[in-house]
C-alpha cells in the first residue's frame, strides 16, 4: 500500500484546505508569538493538526510504510524542520510527546498507541470517540486518551481492517480482524452501534505466555501441567471450554506447544491468534463475504479442506457453529489429538452446546446419535472461569467415559476447590480427585508413565 493511500485513510487534507488563508495566516503569528504548550487543552490540539497537516503535505507518497523505521527517521527529520520554519519553541519532554503523538497518528493507531504499549494493559474498549476504557489485572478503568470524533476513530478502525482485506460499512457494520502481533480485534459501528463507531482490542501478550506463567498466575498447577502434556503427547482429543475472556485462547497455545514438532499442524481460526512455535504449521483463517455478498469461507470450509491436507493435528481456535459436524467426525476418522475451544458454562453444559451446534449442521440427526458421536470423539474437556476477582482459572478437567443409557457419562479428574477470599482475592487450589482415567492406558502406550501422585493418589492433601 502507498503512503499516500495510507495517509489518506488516516487523516485528509480538506480541512487544511478548508481554512481560510487569513485565518491560518493569523493562527501562524500567534503561534511565533509563543507556542502553545502540549499540556494546554486549548492550543496544542491545533497545533499538532497543523504540524501533522504539514508533514502529509510534504512526505513523499512512494514511500514504503512497511519500512517503518526508515518512515519515522523521515518523518523527524521534517519535524524539526516544521518546529524551526514556524519558530516553534518546545521543551524536550513537549516536543517528544507531540513527535510520538503524530507519529502514531501517521503509522500506527493514534490514541491507542500508548495503551497497545503498555505490557500490563490486557483490552481496550473504545465506546465512541471519547469513551476510552482498558482492562488492567482483571479490572475496568477509564483512561482521558480519546479521538477527535466518529470519522477519527472510523479511520483507525479502516486502518486495522483494510490490510486483512475486510471491510466495514453501513452494509456490513460489525468486523473480526486482528492487529499484526495477533491481538484480537472486533468493531461495530452505526446503524448498529448507537453511541458512534465501538472497537475492542483484546491483547495478546508480545512474549507468549508459557506453562510457568499460567502456574504462576494459579490458572493450573504443576501436577495438572503435566497431566495434561501427557494428554496432549498421546493424541487425546481435548475441548477447551469456558466463558468470554476466562483464557482458553492462551490455554490452547500453551498445549499446542507440547504438540511434537515432527507432527504436520493445521490450524483454523475466524481470525489468526495462535502462535504455535512448531515448524511444520499450516495456518487456514475464514473469509467473510465480499461486497456483493459472494465469496464467504467460514470455518466449516475449512475443517472439510483440512481434511486433505494430510493433517496429523487439527486445531480449530473456536468452535461455534455447523463446524462442530465435521470437527467430530474428524476426531472419530483417525484424526486424534485434535485441539479446540468452546464457550460454555460447565463441563456438561459443553456437551449440550455441542449437539445444538451438530444440529445446526442441518443434519436431521436424532440425539442419542450426536450423543455417541460425542462420547467416542472427546476424550477430555478442561473449563476454565474467570473469578470474580479477575483472574482467570481451570476449574475442572473431566474426563469423557463414554454412554450408559442416553446418557454420556463423565469423570472429574481434577477440580478448583475455593478456600475463601483475601483482600478481594479468590483462594484456592485445583487439586485431583483420586480418580485415573479410563484412558490412561493410552498415555503409557504412548511411553509416558505418570506418577500415581498426580491423581492425588498416596498422597496426603
Amino acid at each position: 500500500m502507498s503512503l499516500l493511500k495510507r495517509l489518506e485513510q488516516g487523516q485528509g487534507q480538506n480541512a487544511r484546505e478548508a481554512e481560510a488563508p487569513a485565518t491560518v495566516k493569523l493562527q501562524e503569528m500567534r503561534v511565533r508569538r509563543q507556542a502553545p504548550s502540549p499540556g494546554s487543552r486549548d492550543g496544542y490540539p491545533d497545533l499538532k493538526t497543523r504540524i501533522q497537516h504539514k508533514l502529509i503535505a510534504e512526505l513523499d507518497p512512494s514511500m514504503d510504510v512497511t519500512q517503518v523505521a526508515k518512515v519515522r527517521a523521515t518523518i523527524e527529520e521534517m519535524f524539526e524542520s516544521i518546529l524551526i520554519e514556524d519558530s516553534i519553541v518546545l521543551s524536550r519532554n513537549e516536543k517528544q510527546r507531540l513527535f510520538e503523538q503524530i507519529v502514531a497518528e501517521i503509522l500506527g493507531l493514534g490514541p491507542l498507541e500508548p495503551l497497545l504499549a503498555d505490557a500490563s494493559i490486557t483490552e481496550v474498549m473504545c465506546n465512541g470517540p471519547h469513551n476510552i476504557y482498558l482492562e488492567r489485572a482483571g479490572k475496568i478503568e477509564r483512561t482521558g486518551a480519546a479521538f477527535e470524533d466518529d470519522d477519527h476513530l472510523m479511520r483507525i478502525i479502516d486502518r486495522i481492517v483494510a490490510p486483512l482485506g475486510r471491510r466495514i460499512d453501513e452494509s456490513s457494520p460489525m468486523v473480526d480482524a486482528r492487529l499484526p502481533d495477533g491481538s484480537r480485534v472486533n468493531a461495530v459501528i452505526p446503524p448498529v452501534s448507537l453511541v458512534g463507531p465501538v472497537l475492542t482490542i483484546r491483547k495478546f501478550s508480545r512474549v507468549p505466555l508459557t506453562v510457568q506463567d499460567l502456574i504462576n498466575f494459579g490458572t493450573l498447577t504443576p501436577e495438572a501441567i503435566e497431566f495434561l502434556r501427557a494428554c496432549v503427547v498421546a493424541k487425546l482429543n481435548i475441548v477447551i471450554s469456558g466463558g468470554t475472556g476466562s483464557g482458553k485462547t492462551t490455554l490452547l497455545n500453551v498445549l499446542s506447544g507440547y504438540i511434537p514438532n515432527d507432527e504436520r499442524i493445521i490450524t483454523i481460526e475466524n481470525a489468526a491468534e495462535l502462535q504455535l512455535r512448531q515448524e511444520h504449521v499450516v495456518t487456514l483463517e475464514s473469509r467473510p463475504p465480499n461486497i456483493e455478498g459472494r465469496g464467504e469461507i467460514d470455518i466449516r470450509d475449512l475443517v472439510i479442506n483440512s481434511l486433505r491436507m494430510r493433517p496429523d493435528r487439527i486445531v480449530v481456535g473456536e468452535c461455534r457453529g455447523r463446524e462442530a459436524l465435521d470437527m467430530l467426525q474428524a476426531m472419530n476418522t483417525g484424526h486424534d489429538g485434535s485441539l479446540t475451544t468452546l464457550h460454555s458454562n460447565s463441563p456438561r453444559d459443553t456437551l449440550a452446546r455441542l449437539e445444538t451446534m451438530v444440529l445446526m449442521a442441518g443434519m436431521d440427526l436424532p440425539v442419542r446419535a450426536i450423543r455417541e458421536q460425542v462420547a467416542s470423539a472427546i476424550d477430555l474437556i478442561v473449563h476454565e472461569e474467570r473469578m470474580s476477582d479477575g483472574t482467570r482459572k481451570v476449574v475442572s478437567i473431566t474426563e469423557i467415559q463414554g454412554m450408559e443409557g442416553d446418557i454420556i457419562t463423565m469423570s472429574d479428574i481434577f477440580v478448583f476447590e475455593q478456600t475463601g477470599l483475601e483482600d478481594g482475592r479468590v483462594i484456592g487450589r485445583l487439586r485431583p480427585t483420586g480418580l485415573r482415567p479410563r484412558f490412561i492406558s493410552r498415555i503409557q502406550a504412548a511411553g509416558i508413565m505418570l506418577p500415581p501422585a498426580i491423581f492425588g493418589i498416596g498422597k496426603r492433601s
